[in-house]
């Protein structure tokens, strides 16, 4: 077994579910202290929110939500319950979005990645995720404080003194995007610059290809490890490594609980399905409930080679909001829920936009136990598409398990030649 962080990263996976249930009627009491959450949680009485059934009945709050609710309440939208004065930062993403630091420990749970890639105490990190307005490179700050890591904070860009401090200060960890990394190693290459102490990479932000990862282990950093996360929550999930070898997935937080949803709508869907990516997160400054980041992932079946025992998801996906452009009129993710939810004969469905631009055509595409027998209701199918899209649609009868496991509930096939 890998030498985990703690003991919680090991516990039995029905003692973890227990523990994060039994927190939910508190996180909910609290966070309806906030105005923001006392609106949305308006009809929700925290002692009963004890089960996963329990949590699946209350609001979405997705991430394309957030800035109409912070310009209507700055700057957290009234979802914070540590009153702004008594935080330690304000981010401000593009949007802009604001989002809180509050003032405890490793705030947003970068040790346990570190620990998972390799890093330990007195291991010296060069630092390159940014730290102007965007909280990357504090987020991964706070991580390194926990395990007594020195940290040079290099930020983006520089790339000549990137080189520089490397070759002379001789950190053993990376931490920034893969792609920066890559053209850090370029430029060493081509200022004849020895960057050989570098060991480890935890990187984010942006997608890892396994060309690129294997290109990294080539040019000399052997360990590499993907983390999944935002701005609003921190570090959601992360790779871990038995052997040296990358395991399948990546692991979830401890401290958080995962929801994957039909994108559109708040309903989870099975267990290896794909679908949005809803966090409830127990910070105690800032919770948030049924969080939708927008992102697609899978939940990855079994546990990790690695000794850790919490759920996996299969990475990045993709993006769930798949709202789409059709004849002048938008038709969104949560619409193709409406008509699923008008006709239960409808197991899952996908909207395939096809034609030229301009010339558009739509068919839903319509999973049902019998596709024979399930053609009376196409008609009434119809009927949904022009009331709920106000737009002209097709409808296909396929059978069961036919529609691609990908997320998409909206599939633009569009000719834009």
């Amino acid at each position: 077994m890998t030498d985990l962080y703690d003991a919680l990263e090991a516990r039995d996976p029905s003692a973890r579910e227990q523990s994060l249930l039994s927190a939910l009627p508190a996180l909910v009491a609290r966070a309806k202290q906030a105005p923001g959450w006392a609106a949305i949680l308006k009809d929700a009485d925290p002692q009963q929110i004890t089960s996963r059934a329990a949590l699946a009945q209350l609001p979405v709050t997705r991430k394309s939500a957030l800035k109409e609710l912070q310009q209507a309440a700055l700057p957290f939208g009234a979802l914070n319950v540590t009153p702004v004065g008594e935080l330690s930062r304000i981010f401000m993403s593009p949007g802009p979005i604001f989002d809180p630091e509050g003032r405890g420990d490793d705030w947003w749970r970068y040790a346990r990645p570190f620990h998972a890639l390799g890093v330990r105490r007195g291991d010296l990190i060069q630092n390159c995720f940014a730290y102007h307005f965007t909280p990357a490179g504090l987020m991964v700050e706070g991580g390194a404080a926990k395990l007594g890591c020195p940290v040079i904070p290099a930020g983006i860009g520089q790339t000549e003194m990137q080189v520089q401090a490397m070759s002379l200060l001789k950190p053993r960890v990376y931490a920034g995007t893969p792609s920066f990394l890559k053209i850090i190693i370029e430029k060493a290459q081509e200022m004849g610059a020895d960057i050989g102490s570098l060991q480890m990479a935890l990187v984010g932000a942006e997608a890892l290809p396994p060309s690129l990862r294997q290109w990294l282990v080539e040019h000399g950093v052997p360990s590499v490890l993907q983390t999944y996360g935002s701005a609003d929550i921190g570090n959601i999930a992360y790779e871990t490594l038995t052997g040296g070898q990358v395991n399948p997935g990546m692991v979830l937080d401890e401290t958080l609980l995962l929801e994957i949803v039909r994108p559109g709508t708040g309903d989870p869907v099975p267990e290896g399905e794909v679908g949005e990516i809803v966090i409830t997160s127990f910070n105690p400054d800032y919770p948030l409930i049924r969080f939708a980041t927008g992102d697609l992932s899978a939940v990855l079946p079994g546990t990790s080679p690695c000794g850790r025992t919490n759920t996996r998801i299969r990475g990045w996906l993709g993006r769930a909001d798949q709202t789409t452009k059709i004849r002048a009129m938008f038709v969104h993710p949560s619409q193709v829920a409406e008509i699923v939810r008008r006709h239960p004969v409808i197991a899952k469905a996908r909207l395939v936009v096809t034609g030229e631009m301009a010339n558009d055509e739509m068919t839903l595409h319509c999973e049902v136990a019998d596709p024979q027998a399930s053609l009376a209701e196409g008609d009434a199918i119809v009927a949904s598409i022009r009331d709920v899209t106000k737009l002209r649609g097709d409808v296909k009868m396929v059978p069961l398990g036919s529609l691609p496991n990908d997320g998409k509930v909206i599939e633009d096939a569009r000719s834009y030649q």
